[in-house]
């Protein structure tokens, strides 16, 4: 009954839509209740996003300043004050050429962002042309046994930004298919918790770093002879090891934590092995499980970025790499853009994992 009313007053909430809650607490017709719920899911958040802006811009201006001032006092000192003069004149008409190098201003990364989405609108329409140029020539190529003749300009934000899902999905899959059943399998038996407990203590805490060099050594000598992406394999493999373990560890604390009474049933029943991991285990160790599908998901997001950054191959972290290397004036408002996706990014991914456990689980969670 207190769930039912407590659905009715969200459903009344959402219901009223945002205009019309507008609307009613202008003319004091909106419940004390339905008031608070106001400010605390639209009126702070928003407030919030205000005072995180204007913070980051008045960061930004005095970053500017501070910049700007040590430029001019360097001309003056080493070069005179006519020097200095023109520095000082060069900065305030806005010439690219001469602007401080420092944090960007939230207008700047604004400009930025639009300015990537133009690139990846032009690196579209050079493909579609590409591909179009080359249809027939590559249909021919096919019919003989050759490989097609495929683009091989430089990859935009965009398709950057999907490289390192693609990237991500992989490893994630690579690490749910090690992980799940050997924890499993250690989960069923305290001897091999005890037997295998150094490996995952040992293992589990060591850097991206380590285990891509380790990958790197492994997968160059098997793909010697092999027009495979080494890169791609390298980079999923990779974010797999680094991001498996929280799953392990999780799921055999799911299965070891079965309550005995559902395997005693089982054993009433006599289910066999299979019978009772599938249909008396595994449902019981599901939300502990998914947890750790959850951990690993957000780990593997995060050290793509920095193992695409040490590989050098495609993606948001070799984006992230080259944009600093490159120091162009629009270089750190490129970078605070990709910080921003990869951010954004990371909390949907966890938010898709979240709705796929509540799908599937009947403990619901509509944990952060």
């Amino acid at each position: 009954m207190k769930q039912s009313v407590t659905l009715n007053k969200v459903t009344k909430f959402i219901g009223l839509g945002f205009f019309s809650t507008l609307k009613a607490l202008f003319t004091g017709k909106l419940e004390k209740e339905d008031f608070r719920d106001f400010l605390r899911k639209v009126v702070v958040p928003i407030l919030s996003i205000i005072l995180f802006i204007g913070l980051w811009h008045a960061g930004a201006k005095k970053l500017y300043n501070i910049e700007a001032e040590y430029k001019i006092n360097k001309a003056l000192t080493e070069q005179g004050q006519a020097e200095a003069d023109a520095m000082a004149a060069c900065i305030a008409s806005g010439d690219v050429s001469c602007q401080p190098n420092t944090l960007p201003s939230p207008v700047q990364v604004w400009e930025s962002y639009r300015s990537l989405l133009r690139d990846h609108n032009i690196i579209s329409a050079d493909k579609a042309a590409f591909k179009e140029k080359t249809a027939a020539l590559n249909a021919k190529r096919i019919a003989d046994g050759k490989d097609p003749i495929t683009y091989t300009g430089r990859p935009s934000f965009v398709d950057q930004i999907f490289t390192s899902l693609k990237t991500v999905f992989a490893g994630f899959l690579l690490a749910l298919l090690i992980a799940v059943p050997i924890g499993i399998i250690i989960g069923l038996s305290k001897t091999l918790r005890s037997s295998f407990n150094w490996l995952i203590q040992i293992f589990k805490p060591v850097s991206p770093v380590v285990w891509l060099l380790l990958v790197f050594m492994i997968v160059k000598t098997m793909t010697k002879d092999s027009n495979s992406d080494s890169a791609f394999i390298i980079s999923f493999i990779s974010v797999g090891l680094c991001s498996m373990w929280a799953t392990l560890v999780n799921t055999a604390m799911g299965v070891a934590s079965v309550d005995k009474d559902y395997i005693n049933v089982a054993k009433v029943l006599k289910l066999g092995a299979f019978q009772k991991v599938f249909k008396v285990i595994l449902p019981s160790s599901l939300p502990l499980i998914f947890t750790g599908l959850r951990i690993t998901l957000s780990v593997a997001w995060m050290v793509l970025i920095a193992i695409e950054l040490l590989a050098q191959s495609p993606g948001l972290g070799s984006f992230v790499w080259e944009e600093f290397q490159n120091g162009a004036n629009d270089s750190n408002s490129k970078i605070i853009v990709a910080m921003f996706v990869i951010g954004i990014i990371g909390f949907l991914l966890d938010r898709l994992m979240l709705t796929v456990q509540n799908m599937v689980s009947f403990n619901k969670n509509d944990g952060i």
